[in-house]
Formats: structure tokens, C-alpha cells, sequence
């Protein structure tokens, strides 16, 4: 089992480059954004010209009055048969100004103007009130609405307007600009978390299929559920049948592998046994190779066993027990040795009992084998994202140089020839380690000073 990276958060994953969640994200956001820019401008246009609207025809309501009460005196001056009612026309720079112009007489004006006057413009009095915004007065903005007029029975035209300073009017389309903006704001900072919900929602069912492949993988679960939604429940069955169909093809190759070693074995037996009664160069040379094939197919056949149990994504097996075990069986080989146990009791492989077995029996019987009588075997665990097994043997022997210890992994290599052996198994240790997604280190032991062999395994979950 190959080591798995640190897994992600969920904020990480959202935010990851690539992400699927990221781009649903950004497309609803992209979109919420669009409209409502669109929209808050459309808002913010229609309730500003509702308010200057309003504010427009409260000075063609002055405008109608001054037309309503404007007359000419005896001599053809300009006057009013009766005052406005607003007393603001009556206060100095209140703010609120009419003016009634007629050409080659002073202008009639509000008491408000004091010493200003409105400049006069030229309209045709046969259209409508026309409102336009001045900077004739400084530091005063106007809003004036103004028209020409002729009054009845008289050719003179005379032009009549109504202004008002424009600080409220500017002042009310500030909080309407102000209360759309914060307004749109908190709504699209609605929508996009709702979105962000949305999206976190909708996709929960991949999070799931995720955690379960996870599962599937560090042998917590055999298969993914399928208590999925109707749109991602046929990927769920493929991946199923994918596993399905993927053990089934281990156990295949496992069987086929084992099959045609172990239908080598037979003849090369028997070829061997006709080499051994021979003491001709020939048969000498047959024995070699005929050895050299033997290792060649113990080796490959350790391989397929191993890749087809492998398969098996749900193995588990106890190290504790294994480690008794092969310390009873390897005590009886060498009854001169004493092999102590310690560590963690509880930890669990995930693999196969029989290749925690081979693996570790291996290392502890090449320990007892080339030790001076005692082997140490220790148990731990690693934590983190990824959780190891590691088992540490350790013996009393000469131990390993530095400079050998990265030969003695090939296979049919022995450091010691007078002790008999194929010289497979710490090739086959690493092979299989390997396959499982472990290793193996070799070391000199600091409590026994020889040899300290750290076989790092996958832990169950």
C-alpha cells in the first residue's frame, strides 16, 4: 500500500486550486456580483429620479402659484396680488427663491434672494416648465425650474422661475446611494454564503465517496456503501465492480504465478537429483544453475503470493500474536537462543497474516541465525496522517558493515556461505514490504551491538 499524503481540510479543499467547489463557488459569485451591480445601479437610478422628481414638482407647485398671482400694475410693472404663503420667500438666503423677469424692467424678486437675482433664460413659452441645476450662486447649488409665460389679454412675456438650494436633494440621494449599497451588500453576501452552503451541500456525497475510498483503502470497509444520491450511485456501483473485477484479477495472476512455479519445481527436482549422483564438470555446472533457478522461482512466487493477498483491501492481522508464534517456532530451531519480545501489543497490520509471518520471520531468524545467542524484537507505532507499524530486531551478532548493507538486499546474496540458505530472504523482506507500501532499514544495534533490522509496515485503522 503506497503512503498516503496529509489529507486535506474541508476550508483547504474548498479553496484548493482546481477545486470543483472553488469554480461553482466563483461562477455563483461571478453571477450574484453581475446582477446585482446591474441591479443596484437600476435601483439607485429609478429611486434618484423618484426623488428628484418629487422634489421638481414641489417648485412647479411655487411656479404655478407665482403664475397664478403675477399681474401687471397701471404703469406695466410686475407685481402679485397676494403673497406666497411660505415664509422662507420672506427670509434672507433661506434657501427658497423666486424671480419674475420681464425685458426692460428690474426683475420682481423674493425677499429670500436679498441683494442676488436669478439669471434669467430665454424658453419658449408655449412649452413646459423646463428644471435644470445652476452654480450661479457660489457656494450654492440651485435646482430652478422656470418657464415663459403671456399673460391674458396682454403681449408681454414674462419669465417666471422657482429655485431651491439643492443640499437636501443631494443629501437624500446620498442615503438612497448609501442604503442601496449596504443593503445589495449584505444581500450578496448572503447569496454567496447560501451558495457556498449550496455548493458544500451538493457535493457532500463526492466528500462522502471520498472518505469511503479512504476507508476501502486503509481496510476499514471491504466496498463503498451505496447509500448514495440517484445521480452519483452508478459511479458508486462501477468503482464497486472496478474492485471487484481488480481483486479478481490478483487472485488470477496469484494462481497462474503459483501454478507454473510450482510446476517448475517438479522437474527441476528431478533434474537436480540426477545432477547430484555426477561429479562431472557438467553436472556441477547444472546443480549451479539449476540453484540459481530454484531462487529465481521461490523469489517471483513470494512476489505473487504477496501482490495477490494484497488484493484483499480489508486484511488485517495482528502483530503481537504473529511475533509469538514465530518466536515459539524459532526457538525450537535454535534452542540455544533466547528471543525477547516488547512493545506495543495491540498494534494491527493491514495485510496478510502469512506475510507479516514471512517478513518478520525472516529478519528474526536471520537474527537468530548469525546472532551470538540473544534477539530483541521490539513493536511501535508512528502517528500522523499516515500510520506505520515498525518492528525492530536487533541481535548480538558481528552485525552488517555500512558498505554491505545495500548489497545484502539482492537476491541470492549472502554475506555468510558456510551457514546454509538461498540468500532470499531479506529480498524477499523487501520486496513484499514494498508491495505493502513499507520498508525496511538496516542499522547497528546501540543496546546489542550487532545487527538492527526496522521493518516499517502499514497500520489498520
Amino acid at each position: 500500500m503506497a503512503a498516503t499524503a496529509p489529507r486535506e481540510s474541508r476550508f483547504g479543499q474548498l479553496f484548493r486550486r482546481g477545486s470543483l467547489s472553488r469554480r461553482m463557488l466563483a461562477v455563483s459569485a461571478l453571477w450574484i456580483i453581475t446582477l446585482l451591480l446591474i441591479g443596484g445601479y437600476a435601483l439607485e437610478r429609478t429611486v434618484g429620479r423618484i426623488i428628484v422628481d418629487g422634489f421638481d414638482e414641489r417648485l412647479r407647485s411655487v411656479l404655478t402659484a407665482l403664475i397664478a398671482t403675477v399681474e401687471l400694475g397701471p404703469e406695466g410693472e410686475i407685481r402679485l396680488n397676494r403673497s406666497l404663503g411660505d415664509q422662507r420667500f420672506q427670509e434672507p438666503y433661506s434657501c427658497l427663491y423666486w424671480q419674475i423677469s420681464m425685458a426692460g424692467q428690474e426683475p420682481l424678486r423674493s425677499r429670500s434672494l436679498w441683494d442676488r437675482a436669478l439669471t434669467p433664460s430665454t424658453f419658449d413659452a408655449s412649452k413646459e416648465p423646463v428644471a435644470f441645476d445652476s452654480d450661479a450662486f457660489q457656494g450654492e447649488r440651485l435646482r430652478i425650474v422656470e418657464r415663459d409665460i403671456v399673460l391674458p389679454d396682454s403681449p408681454i412675456m414674462l419669465h417666471v422661475q422657482a429655485a431651491q438650494n439643492r443640499a437636501e436633494l443631494d443629501l437624500q440621494l446620498a442615503r438612497v446611494r448609501s442604503t442601496v449599497l449596504w443593503s445589495l451588500g449584505v444581500l450578496g453576501i448572503g447569496l454567496i454564503g447560501l451558495a457556498g452552503l449550496q455548493t458544500g451541500y451538493g457535493l457532500w456525497p463526492l466528500r462522502r465517496i471520498s472518505d469511503q475510498i479512504a476507508a476501502v483503502r486503509s481496510g476499514a470497509a471491504r466496498r463503498v456503501s451505496s447509500d448514495f444520491p440517484a445521480e452519483v450511485s452508478p459511479m458508486v456501483a462501477e468503482l464497486n465492480e472496478l474492485l471487484d473485477h481488480t481483486e479478481a484479477q490478483a487472485e488470477a495472476a496469484r494462481m497462474h504465478a503459483g501454478n507454473l512455479a510450482h510446476a517448475l519445481k517438479t522437474p527441476l527436482a528431478i533434474v537436480m537429483n540426477e545432477a547430484q549422483g555426477q561429479t562431472n564438470p557438467l553436472a556441477d555446472t547444472v546443480r549451479g544453475q539449476l540453484a540459481i533457478m530454484r531462487r529465481h522461482i521461490d523469489h517471483h512466487l513470494a512476489r505473487a503470493r504477496a501482490l495477490g493477498r494484497r488484493s484483499a483491501v480489508n486484511a488485517r492481522a495482528e502483530v503481537w500474536p504473529a511475533l509469538e508464534g514465530l518466536r515459539r517456532a524459532i526457538s525450537r530451531i535454535y534452542p540455544n537462543v533466547t528471543i525477547d519480545l516488547d512493545g506495543d501489543r495491540a498494534a494491527v497490520f493491514h495485510g496478510e497474516r502469512q506475510d507479516l509471518e514471512e517478513m518478520a520471520g525472516n529478519l528474526i531468524e536471520n537474527a537468530a541465525k548469525y546472532g551470538a545467542g540473544r534477539v530483541f524484537v521490539s513493536v511501535s507505532r508512528t502517528e500522523g496522517p499516515t500510520r506505520f507499524i515498525e518492528i525492530l530486531v536487533e541481535d548480538d551478532g558481528p552485525g552488517i558493515a555500512e558498505t554491505e548493507r545495500g548489497r545484502i538486499f539482492g537476491r541470492g546474496a549472502r554475506l555468510d556461505t558456510e551457514k546454509p540458505g538461498t540468500g532470499l530472504g531479506l529480498s524477499i523482506v523487501k520486496d513484499v514490504a514494498e508491495i505493502y507500501g513499507g520498508s525496511i532499514k538496516l542499522d547497528s544495534s546501540e543496546d546489542l551491538g550487532g545487527l538492527a533490522a526496522t521493518l516499517r509496515l502499514p497500520a489498520a485503522v
